[in-house]
């Protein structure tokens, strides 16, 4: 009945249910990435993708975005580089939801000296620049034996992303944990434990799934950033922020190579905010208009 309730609420929201719809034929493109193009990304086609003087192609009925400088399909670049950015960020947004559940919960329930040391962690890692911390992470990162995969890049994200879901659930969990059916618990001898299994975490399914959906848009952001500054996924997998990268010298002459990556990104990033924002007043109504 509650799940229910939570769908009529979330279509009544005309922004959520267009970020619906986008965020599913984005995931629908990714997952039928293969099905969808006919070309290899990342073999270049001097002979037939280049015009005589050496240039992109623009779009054309063979080539729906265009070439890139070395005459590889844009189209075809922009879909298979969709299915390694949507995967970075949903491995990142796992990654640091489970983190933050876990710390939240621990500080929310446990209260006392573990509550006041998780919370003063969070506080630090929130007082660093977003950007400039995953920055600094994954160039660190870089440097070790991870660098060949996207592992720096999840580790990064998740590592960045964690404290904000932990400062959410912990406010959540210490109202959990002060309510009736949780003292009752309590005093028919359950131990800390068995609570927070079986009555904290069960009621901060509807908090997580709020959180997650707007974390997922800016993991995609931030990857992208990643991505741009060379420290996203190693070359030559494609990604919409390294597209970007490399059409930025093109920008006069074959504005296509950025543009198509970016309006991905852009198109990818309001999808996943209308759905997170009608998610999250669909599950609690009250901070609609908070």
């Amino acid at each position: 009945m509650e799940l229910r309730r939570i769908l009529r609420r979330l279509l009544a929201r005309r922004g959520a249910v267009a970020g619906a719809v986008l965020a599913l034929a984005l995931v629908l493109i990714a997952a039928l990435g293969p099905a969808l193009v006919h070309r290899d990304p990342l073999a270049a086609d001097v002979d037939h993708g280049l015009t005589a003087s050496g240039a992109p192609l623009p779009p054309s009925a063979d080539a729906p975005l265009g070439t890139d400088q070395l005459g590889r399909d844009v189209w075809t670049r922009v879909v298979v580089g969709s299915r390694s950015s949507l995967a970075i960020a949903t491995l990142a947004t796992l990654l640091a939801l489970a983190i933050g559940l876990a710390v939240g919960v621990l500080a929310g329930y446990a209260g006392g000296w573990t509550d006041h040391a998780l919370m003063r962690l969070v506080d630090l890692v929130l007082a660093f620049p977003y950007l400039l911390l995953a920055i600094l992470l994954a160039s660190v990162l870089h440097g070790t034996a991870l660098a060949s995969s996207v592992a720096p890049v999840v580790i990064t994200l998740a590592i960045v992303g964690w404290p904000t879901v932990a400062r959410v659930v912990r406010g959540k969990a210490l109202a959990i944990a002060r309510s009736e059916h949780v003292a009752a618990a309590r005093a028919l001898g359950a131990s800390p434990w068995r609570i927070a299994v079986h009555h904290v975490l069960p009621n901060l399914g509807g908090v997580a799934i709020a959180l997650a959906v707007p974390a997922l848009a800016g993991n995609l952001l931030a990857e992208s950033v990643l991505s741009y500054v060379g420290l996203g996924p190693a070359p030559p997998t494609p990604s919409w922020g390294r597209m970007m990268y490399e059409g930025r010298m093109y920008y006069r002459s074959a504005p296509w190579l950025a543009l198509a990556p970016g309006v991905a990104i852009l198109v990818a990033v309001v999808a996943f905010h209308l759905l997170g924002d009608g998610l999250r007043d669909a599950i609690d109504p009250k901070d609609e208009h908070a």
